[in-house]
């Protein structure tokens, strides 16, 4: 485990400058908050296309894997729905509790660290399990706000979830390198210099930016926010485990980078979406905070652990 320690502490150490930065004043919340704008429509979008057009809609979708991964979460969502129920929470805030346990932070750290400690091969399951977060629990969670709210499935509902989904800058790199990919292009020198420049960027700049976004996020319900820690990097990538090892069984491979992606900390993502309906977002960014703090420990005795297999 000291090994797998030392291997993930240089990620971890750049999110500790990006917090330095953020809470010394160095970094701005504005400039913090176009960094990441920046990371995620340019050097992550370029990462994720040049990974995708190399690589066959086949070698992405495995259905033994996506039903594991996608049960194992769903059991893991409806555990922190139950809790929330049982606390009497009202539904919005029920909805967003659920989504800390299930969505980790697959873009921005999961993906450059999973390449490095797993090899390129690990981007086609991270890619199926990023694209299982975005197309089915973060359209869940519009959903069940709204419906929480007395709103129902309205055409303005569905609307916000599809035009979620189409202006998503990675469902589509996923997508356009797929078809890239499927109509066998190649890819001109000058095309994949530029793809890999931008690309090199994506790494510790969504590291960075992780760190100065923690910076400038408050705290409450700090026991709330454990529970949340823990659902994440504990709870989620056991139910995951329990899945794709004995459930629905798949490559040893792929399991590993199943159970390690979901022993991720809470997603960025998931504040936003709390901040944009106002549901929580202070605990919603403890949560972030703690379980990314956490999984400085967790996350290499998870990868440890799977490395065995």
């Amino acid at each position: 485990m000291l090994d797998i320690f030392f291997r993930t502490l240089p990620f971890f150490a750049i999110i500790g400058l990006g917090f330095g930065a953020g809470r010394s004043g160095f970094l701005q919340p504005a400039a913090t908050a176009a960094l990441t704008r920046f990371v995620f429509f340019f050097p992550l979008s370029a990462m994720i296309f040049r990974f995708a057009a190399n690589l066959t809609f086949g070698e992405i979708f495995d259905p033994d894997l996506l039903w594991a991964y996608l049960i194992g979460t769903t059991a893991a969502y409806l555990m922190a729905v139950g809790v929330a129920l049982w606390r009497r929470q009202s539904g919005p805030v029920t909805a967003v509790e659920a989504q800390c346990f299930a969505i980790g932070n697959t873009g921005f750290l999961g993906l450059p660290m999973m390449a490095v400690l797993f090899g390129e091969a690990s981007v086609a399951p991270v890619m199926l399990i990023l694209a299982i977060d975005l197309i089915v629990f973060s359209s869940l969670i519009v959903i069940l706000i709204n419906l929480g709210r007395g709103q129902g499935l309205r055409p303005g509902t569905l609307w916000l979830v599809v035009k979620g989904l189409l202006t998503n800058p990675m469902i589509l790199s996923i997508t356009a390198g797929l078809l890239w990919a499927a109509l066998e292009l190649p890819i001109p020198d000058p095309m994949n210099e530029f793809l890999a420049i931008l690309a090199g960027a994506a790494t510790p700049g969504a590291l960075f930016a992780i760190g100065a976004s923690l910076a400038i996020k408050s705290a409450e319900r700090i026991e709330v926010a454990a529970w949340l820690s823990f659902g994440k990097l504990v709870i989620h990538p056991a139910c995951v485990a329990a899945c794709v090892l004995w459930l629905i069984p798949v490559a040893a491979y792929p399991a590993q980078i199943a159970i390690a992606t979901a022993a991720l900390p809470v997603a960025g993502n998931v504040y936003m979406l709390a901040q944009h309906y106002g549901v929580a977002p202070q605990r919603v960014s403890a949560a972030i905070f703690l379980s990314t703090l956490a999984s400085i420990i967790t996350l290499p005795a998870v990868i440890a652990w799977v490395s065995t297999f």
